[in-house]
């Protein structure tokens, strides 16, 4: 029996319980399943207004400030600039749907939730979940919430993949799809980075193989796996307008092993204030997650799937970006077109790396907008 329950914005839906289990790529189930989500706007009485969008690896499903007192509060949502009232993704138009990923920490079964049979967490004994499972959760909440088709789907990064996966597992759920700043498989640069990451968590004393206590969990490994993706996310150029060398509240160099520089600060203070919001087996698990998402296999792509779908494509990269290059999304607009889907493109020039499609940019605006006013409904 699914069950939903309402807190403020914050909303939490339970299925997969009892012997209805979530099956898994790995091969494993996985039950009971909690996604927390959250949404905006109204949803029209033909429930064919829905947008869903989709987070990246350490997001969570508060896209946007619900109203000024929450926006005071809690400060604004990751993509404030794209989501609200008379914005890119306008609530005024749409109801907007954003849930925490399966297998994430802030809401959402992950392997910081407890284990039914233990009454632990799971740590490493939470099954190994992908791209795929993660979407095939999101559909059970989309059924729940009584759409049968979604206006567009839409997100950037490991969230582009979702709304990829979407497509390919059910495109005759999707109307549209927005894809920014992501791609069809991981090259080895991006799962090496990935696999630093990993290992930084893994090595730390305080690890435990994933069985670390909620009060002393490995604080210096995640910190230091967030450095690692933290740099991945931003760009030269970016990096050196905002701190080029200068040094950190000093006047000359310390000769010693402290924060000289900069941008040396920022980043430590980038991988402190993460170990607070967010939990390391998340990131080892939806890292890998990333890793193993592969559309273009070579004998089996999945994205041929798309042959003559229903979807109207808006495919959009930054020239900037090198965890997920231009020459990635137009491999993907190939792909889309010889598969003969209806598709277009935009690479958005930025100087400021992976994060621009997260940054206010009226460009990137003015795109999703107009794209989204041009879908066509039935």
């Amino acid at each position: 029996m699914a069950k939903s329950l309402t807190t403020d914005s914050l909303q939490y839906f339970s299925f997969a319980e009892g012997t209805e289990c979530l099956p898994l790529d790995c091969g494993r189930s996985l039950g009971p399943v909690t996604l927390a989500y959250e949404t905006w706007g109204r949803l029209n009485a033909d429930r064919s207004n829905a947008i869903l969008v989709l987070h990246a690896f350490s997001g969570d499903s508060h896209v946007a400030s619900h109203d000024q007192a929450d926006l005071q509060a809690n400060g604004p949502g990751w993509w404030e600039t794209m989501v609200g009232q008379g914005k890119g993704i306008d609530t005024n138009k749409y109801f907007v749907i954003c849930s925490n990923i399966l297998g994430s920490c802030s809401g959402s079964t992950g392997p910081g939730s407890i284990h039914p049979e233990t009454g632990q967490p799971y740590g490493l004994d939470f099954p190994m979940v992908t791209i795929a499972d993660m979407v095939r959760a999101q559909k059970v909440l989309i059924d729940h919430l009584g759409i049968s088709r979604l206006y567009a789907v839409t997100g950037g990064s490991v969230g582009g993949m979702q709304v990829l996966q979407w497509c390919v597992s059910y495109p005759e759920m999707v109307q549209a799809a927005i894809p920014l700043a992501t791609t069809m498989r991981h090259s080895a640069l991006c799962i090496a980075f990935n696999e630093v990451a990993r290992q930084a968590i893994m090595t730390d004393p305080k690890w435990l193989q994933g069985k670390y206590p909620e009060d002393a969990p490995p604080e210096l490994g995640l910190a230091v796996a967030r450095m690692i993706g933290h740099i991945t996310y931003l760009s030269d150029k970016a990096m050196h307008r905002k701190f080029g060398r200068r040094l950190q509240e000093r006047e000359d160099l310390s000769f010693r092993f402290e924060s000289d520089f900069q941008i040396e600060s920022y980043l430590n203070y980038q991988g402190a204030k993460f170990v607070h919001r967010f939990d390391a087996n998340s990131l080892l698990y939806i890292t890998k997650a990333a890793d193993y998402f592969d559309l273009n296999e070579e004998e089996d792509a999945a994205i041929n799937r798309l042959e003559n779908g229903p979807v109207k494509f808006l495919v959009i990269s930054f020239t900037s970006d090198w965890l997920y290059p231009t020459y990635q999304s137009r491999e993907l607009v190939q792909a889309l077109k010889r598969n003969g889907c209806d598709v277009s493109f935009c690479e958005i020039q930025a100087d400021c790396g992976h994060d621009a499609f997260l940054l206010p940019d009226q460009r990137l605006t003015t795109l999703i907008s107009g794209f989204l006013d041009g879908v066509k409904k039935e």
